[in-house]
């Protein structure tokens, strides 16, 4: 059986991120599951974030689908990319930098450890 994605917008937005992390702003995030499947190492789902900019260290690889607004990721060694809807993207375990909220943004994630 397949699973339906919901990308209607999230809500509410009730988790921010930790202080120590924070670069810029005092975004909320939020998320709506899809599929949570521990024992094979992969998850799913839609989540969402205002503007502002955090700190971000991957221990898992990360298929980004964005579906509205507009993110940047600037790895530590300098060099960054923009994404904005209809765009598509992977983290790869190990990436290390900062995670920017251009415009509010909501994307399907698809985590695999």
């Amino acid at each position: 059986m397949t699973i339906r994605v919901d990308t209607s917008p999230v809500s509410p937005l009730d988790q921010p991120i930790a202080a120590e992390k924070l670069v810029s702003g005092r975004p909320m995030t939020g998320f709506r599951a899809t599929h949570d499947d521990e024992a094979a190492g992969f998850w799913s789902g839609v989540w969402e974030s205002e503007v502002g900019a955090w700190r971000v260290a991957y221990e898992e690889t990360e298929l980004c689908v964005m579906l509205a607004g507009r993110a940047r990721l600037v790895s530590d060694d300098g060099s960054s990319e923009t994404y904005g809807p209809g765009e598509a993207f992977v983290v790869p375990k190990g990436f290390s930098g900062v995670w920017e909220t251009l415009e509010p943004c909501r994307k399907i994630y698809a985590i695999a450890t």
